[in-house]
């Protein structure tokens, strides 16, 4: 961990506009992934199953299970519900907004000429799915007498060995704002610049505040095609374009403790601004055997992403030190001629390996005569093969990005999911329960994490019409460091994070 924390404070001084580290690589990787409302009920297990549209985004063999065409519109609402504990006191926050899962089109039992043996069929599908979803809000305070948010300046500054014109000018996301409100200040010896102060009285303490909006989702399109040969063993490729967009607002606060008027400081609130957005390119292979009528395992692979994003940051501050320089306020937009810092970067997420199984209850072909399943997906997961990678020939960035991949090997690990869900069928209704748990991607065994995932659901198949309706829930367990300092403990707050998702699915066969 201490190699971590000594790389972002001097890596982010050395490149003050550079603001990607590990936790973004993480967003666009670890996640509960969106479905139809089908294959949200069972858990997301649907790699041995198929014929369901969310196989384009786990087992794309699937798609070749379909001997029919059918339109399918998954929308949902999403409930938020977050637990965190900083330093002893307990914080809650809720909100709710709206999500989808899967919609798009199957067009399945394309005859194949005979020439090319025994394949049976082919299918095409096209389908738009939210991975997951960023809309969230964050809160969490408590009291502080070991550290402070203005330290981690401190830190910035003297890894550099900045002077005062670099102090005042050059960190104009960070740095520059609180040596400018004079949140930060030098200090002399003998006349001489000897290093810099923080204006803040930790030692009598402080209260932190921080909240956090975040807005947005990571989202893919995916064109697959399947083939199915005698009914036995279907094959998939699915070639997806995920797009991310992500959006956040923070608000970072400490307030003196002591309420003293005469210690030179009442409070600083630090405002930033983070907009990204990102489009990209991978492949999902895949295939589905049937052993039997009843047994059935499937195999698929998932490709990195490779994803091109474009950032933009702002960032201000506002500090009153009471009797020594009073309130003063600084924005990055003052400092830039009223632009954000904006970067260009790629990013190369992690791969997947599923290797899924189901059980068939009832070996009947005819789906209408069968009682129902159970299914099984294992997931292994890369978290440490994140990369990121310069879009320009800036040899600042590259070396920057460099180390941070450095820290993401160190800091990630690769981690083994479990999907697990059935379904009972009494013609024309159906009834399914499900369960995921997704592993911690953290090296670090301190930093507890973990997501589960709890479904269940109801289905309504007839004339070519069918409607699924299912909630789920996920208990998702994670950590937030507020800032990182290297010398002492760093101090982190405990999340724990309660999602209801209400989906459902329309669907026709045409």
């Amino acid at each position: 961990m201490e190699k971590i924390l000594i790389f972002l404070i001097a890596g982010l001084c050395s490149y003050p506009i550079y603001a990607q580290v590990p936790e973004d690589a993480l967003r666009n990787a670890w996640y509960i992934p969106m479905g139809s409302a089908r294959s949200m009920a069972i858990g997301g297990a649907v790699g041995a199953l198929g014929g369901d549209i969310s196989a384009n985004n786990i087992n794309p063999a699937g798609i070749g299970l379909y001997k029919t065409r059918e339109i399918v519109f998954s929308p949902g609402f999403l409930m938020n519900h977050n637990k965190i504990n900083f330093r002893g006191t307990e914080n809650e926050k809720q909100d709710a907004g709206l999500s989808y899962g899967s919609s798009g089109i199957v067009i399945g039992g394309y005859n194949i000429s005979n020439r090319l043996g025994n394949i049976t069929s082919s299918s095409f599908s096209f389908s738009i799915t939210q991975i997951t979803s960023f809309n969230n809000h964050t809160y969490y305070s408590g009291f502080n007498n070991v550290s402070s948010f203005s330290e981690q300046y401190l830190e910035e500054l003297a890894q550099s060995g900045a002077n005062i014109q670099s102090a005042e000018n050059d960190y104009i996301f960070g740095s520059s704002l609180a040596y400018r409100t004079f949140l930060i200040d030098t200090f002399n010896i003998n006349g001489q610049l000897a290093g810099y102060k923080s204006m803040v009285p930790v030692a009598s303490g402080i209260f932190q505040e921080r909240t956090e909006d975040t807005r947005g989702g990571f989202h893919e399109a995916s064109f697959a095609f399947a083939r199915n040969n005698a009914d036995q063993l279907y094959l998939g490729i699915s070639v997806n374009i995920p797009f991310s967009v992500y959006n956040r607002d923070l608000t970072y606060t400490e307030k003196d403790a002591s309420e003293d008027p005469d210690n030179n400081f009442d409070y600083f609130t630090f405002t930033q601004k983070y907009s990204s957005t990102g489009v990209g390119i991978n492949a999902k292979l895949g295939l589905i055997y049937k052993v039997s009528p009843l047994f059935r395992w499937g195999l698929a692979i998932h490709t990195p992403s490779f994803i091109s994003f474009h950032d933009q940051l702002r960032a201000a501050m506002t500090t009153n030190t009471e009797n020594y320089a009073g309130i003063v306020s600084e924005s990055s937009d003052h400092l830039n001629n009223g632009y954000p810092g904006e970067v260009n970067y790629l990013l190369q997420t992690p791969w997947r390996a599923i290797a899924s199984g189901a059980f068939v209850i009832s070996n009947n072909s005819d789906t209408k005569l069968q009682h129902g399943f159970i299914s099984a997906d294992l997931e292994y997961v890369n978290y440490k093969g994140s990369r990121f990678y310069t879009a320009s020939d800036d040899a600042g960035q590259k070396t920057y990005y460099d180390q941070v991949n450095a820290v993401i090997k160190d800091y990630y690990q690769g981690a083994l999911n479990f999907r697990i869900g059935g379904e009972l069928k009494f013609d024309p209704w159906m009834f399914r329960l499900g369960a995921a748990y997704y592993g911690s991607p953290y090296a670090d065994k301190m930093l507890k994490a973990s997501r589960i995932q709890a479904s269940g659901g109801i289905g309504y198949r007839q004339h070519g019409f069918f409607i699924d309706l299912t909630y789920a829930a996920f208990f998702n367990r994670d950590v937030n460091f507020p800032y990182r300092l290297t010398g002492i403990p760093n101090t982190f707050a405990e999340m724990k994070n309660t999602q209801g998702n209400l989906l459902l699915t329309l669907g026709i066969k045409i």
